[in-house]
């Protein structure tokens, strides 16, 4: 479990032609100039927020696209929480985008929104400005996961090329998600004092998967073993409290890790002062009611060169995961009837689970992304089959103006939002210490704590807000 880095061949290339004539270097696994008929450039998708209506290839309501479906489905607790996105043709021809955030506390699902308009933004600025900077230079390396060396080529630059690839590519997901934190947390109209987002996301370029990841969404991959069986392998941690360095960290900085009594399998990070919010995850966007006490967005990355056994990758909210394990995701998913349809058939098993397994509890909300790595799909009849519309098969709209993250106007109460307990249900809860050790960091938890892989009560992800929420300023830069 967790993610992996595999090693495969390297080349160098030239950043000028043999005409002397001057291209963008193909770092960073980003082949800017790699065929002829690449119709867009990197700098073409340099945007802002109000240019995202415009922009193909970018999916985020139920659908499919070129390589992948997607599929949301509204809990039983409130409005839907949960964000998702495929963008293809994201950094060249062979690039996709793909995530999942799953949001918390009163306005989760605007900063779900927000996370999901603005984070891949964040990234595409950071690998234009390093290839820009790459780009006056007479001779850089380069990376593309599927060549290998001619001749047994030199291993040991071979080496040094992929660290440094890992080195770019983790920076650029660090520095992303912090300038999304830092977007949040001066935002004029979106208060993520005590609301916050989980992140999962995967640019897949050529035979490589980027990974950059907080909280407790996740991706698995779906690949054949030895004897051609499908097996499950998870790519992501699921990043909770009670990680020994998670705990560490929370810990370190004054906050406190606990589970409540009557719920002893799910521990929560706690200010200092007051038994209040209670995250049931150690990192998210957002909550920064807790950044001060061991919170934080600073993202895990992982790296993994796709190999020809590897079928397809899934992102999904702890909505799925808290009652489906990961071989039973990849077994629905691989026999569904047809590709298009795989997220809606995963979603649908997992709401029939729900209902099986906590049928006194609230069904959480489910959101799904599949990617096939083949770059296969089914044909449209196929599709409309399934019952979708064609319509949202290629929306490239930024959705109904309930989604919209600049519409704060009307912003949910807690009595819409049923991620935090009421009052008088928190009065009945006691404390049950528990212990933890490590170096993690917290985040306002979801709306379920378990793994996926065993059996625990259902919760909610925040058990009350702060006492004193309601009396600070509204923002502060």
């Amino acid at each position: 479990m967790g993610g992996c880095v595999s090693t495969s061949s390297r080349s160098t290339c030239s950043s000028s032609k043999g005409n002397g004539e001057k291209v963008l270097p193909s770092c960073l696994g980003v082949r800017l100039h790699g065929r002829k008929r690449t119709k867009k450039f990197f700098s073409d998708h340099i945007i802002k927020l109000h240019h995202l209506p415009s922009i193909p290839n970018r999916i985020f309501t139920n659908g499919k696209s070129r390589t992948s479906c997607i599929f949301t489905q509204q809990g039983r607790k409130g409005i839907n929480q949960d964000a998702m996105i495929v963008w293809e043709d994201f950094l060249s021809e062979d690039a996709i985008f793909c995530g999942i955030f799953d949001g918390h506390g009163p306005h989760g699902h605007l900063v779900a929104r927000k996370v999901r308009d603005a984070l891949p933004l964040k990234l595409l600025s950071f690998l234009h400005s390093h290839v820009s900077k790459q780009n006056g230079s007479v001779k850089t390396t380069c990376f593309k996961g599927n060549t290998k060396p001619d001749n047994g080529g030199d291993m040991e630059k071979d080496g040094s090329t992929e660290d440094k690839v890992d080195s770019l590519w983790r920076e650029a997901f660090l520095k992303s998600y912090k300038a999304m934190d830092k977007e949040l947390r001066s935002h004029p109209n979106l208060d993520c004092f005590c609301s916050g987002s989980t992140a999962v996301t995967v640019v897949r370029q050529g035979l490589n998967l980027f990974m950059g990841y907080i909280g407790d969404s996740r991706a698995i991959l779906g690949s054949k073993d030895s004897s051609d069986s499908l097996v499950a392998v998870q790519l992501t941690v699921d990043l909770k409290p009670d990680l020994p360095r998670e705990a560490e960290r929370i810990k370190r900085c004054k906050g406190r890790v606990f589970a409540l009594q009557d719920e002893p399998e799910v521990p929560r990070v706690w200010l200092p002062f007051d038994d209040a919010p209670g995250l049931a995850m150690a990192r998210a966007f957002g909550d920064f009611c807790l950044k001060e006490y061991g919170v934080i967005s600073i993202p895990e990355f992982a790296h993994r060169v796709i190999t020809e056994r590897d079928q397809f990758v899934v992102l999904a909210s702890d909505g799925i995961w808290d009652v489906l394990s990961n071989e039973e995701v990849v077994e629905i998913v691989s026999s569904a009837p047809t590709r298009s349809s795989a997220a809606r058939v995963l979603v649908d098993s997992a709401a029939r689970e729900w209902k099986l397994k906590y049928p006194t509890s609230k069904m959480d909300d489910c959101a799904v992304v599949c990617l096939f790595l083949d770059g296969k799909m089914d044909s449209e009849s196929d599709y409309e089959e399934q019952g979708f519309s064609t319509a949202t098969l290629h929306s490239n709209h930024s959705g109904p103006a309930m989604e919209s993250d600049e519409g704060h106007n009307s912003e949910p109460s807690l009595q819409r939002n049923f991620t935090v307990r009421s009052a008088e249900d928190s009065d009945s809860y006691k404390i049950l210490p528990i212990e933890v050790e490590g170096d993690g960091e917290t985040v306002m938890g979801e709306e379920q704590n378990w793994l996926g892989l065993e059996g625990v009560t259902r919760v909610n992800s925040l058990v009350q807000l702060p006492r004193f929420s309601e009396e600070r300023p509204r923002s502060k830069s």
